[in-house]
């Protein structure tokens, strides 16, 4: 197979850029997060709303939250005294349709030279 450095070094950048993406995602507790960030609709939810739908407490929310945030899953918004959660996930989506776009290249190039081999 002749995958050029180029086309190498574009997927590993790419996998590099979303390797924290699927570390955040890999916890289910995020993954639940994440929904019940998303059915609170557009106010989004603060640690109070999203304890209280859960079984954890409110340390144990606020660091998944802090991974969400920190890996741009979510966006707070300060309302008075109280920081709303909601979800931004723009950026995410940019990274991981880069990856899908590398590997989608490899494989249909992986697949041409196996067709020119028949």
């Amino acid at each position: 197979m002749n995958i050029t450095e180029e086309e190498l070094k574009s997927l590993k950048d790419s996998f590099s850029a979303c390797s924290p993406l699927f570390t955040a995602l890999g916890d289910e507790i995020r993954q639940k997060l994440l929904l019940d960030i998303i059915d609170t609709g557009e106010e989004g939810a603060n640690v109070m709303t999203l304890t209280s739908m859960s079984h954890l407490s409110r340390p144990a929310i606020s660091h998944h939250l802090k991974i969400l945030k920190d890996t741009g899953f979510v966006k707070t918004i300060k309302t008075g005294t109280q920081v709303f959660y909601r979800i931004d996930i723009n950026r995410n989506l940019e990274n991981i349709n880069a990856l899908i776009q590398s590997i989608q290249k490899i494989l249909e190039k992986v697949k041409n030279e196996g067709t020119e081999n028949d």
